[in-house]
């Protein structure tokens, strides 16, 4: 085993699975346990700016909450700008939102339109790919924002769910690029 093997089998075996959470039958994929291991969280973070740099990313895009969290460290790694995607109402002054539709209900991103420009290439950074709602969304807020979409990087791809082929349409070729898969 070396390199990307060596990576993915470190970032799994930091991966906590939860039974039953938040709701019965659902096995939640607990990512703390890898944000405490400072070699997991640096190979992730290493690896992570490394898909910045083959994309030509300009900016990194967090998108709330733990997307922040990785997103974040791999700006800084790859000598890039971070913007926080946010949910509706929390960020101050104008800003730019993105409705989108959940399993039950909706819900809107926002971001600051003024911290994109038009020779922004943007990564997308996030913790899991799950249906690609939220992702989706991104994609759209970006280009409405005036900039483009260099790709998006996830720690892991929940592939059951879906989310893949949702987004490959919105990428619009555009890697879509998950360290793991489960």
């Amino acid at each position: 085993m070396t390199g990307l093997t060596d990576i993915r089998t470190l970032l799994l075996s930091r991966i906590r699975d939860v039974a039953d959470y938040p709701e019965p039958g659902v096995t939640f994929k607990d990512i703390t346990p890898l944000l405490a291991d400072p070699a997991a969280f640096s190979a992730l973070t290493d690896a992570l700016a490394s898909i910045a740099e083959r994309t030509g990313a300009t900016k990194i895009v967090g998108l709330e909450a733990r997307g922040f969290i990785l997103g974040a460290p791999v700006a800084v790694r790859a000598g890039l700008g971070f913007i926080p995607v946010r949910k509706a109402g929390k960020l101050p002054g104008a800003t730019l939102g993105q409705a989108y539709d959940l399993e039950y209900g909706s819900a809107e991103i926002e971001v600051h339109a003024e911290d994109l420009a038009a020779d922004d290439r943007v990564l997308i950074v996030d913790d899991v790919l799950a249906t690609g709602g939220t992702a989706e969304a991104s994609i759209q807020l970006i280009r409405r924002a005036g900039a483009e979409v260099a790709g998006l990087a996830v720690l892991m791809e929940l592939d059951f769910l879906g989310g893949r082929a949702r987004l490959e349409p919105a990428l619009a070729g555009a890697p879509l690029e998950a360290l793991l898969t489960v």
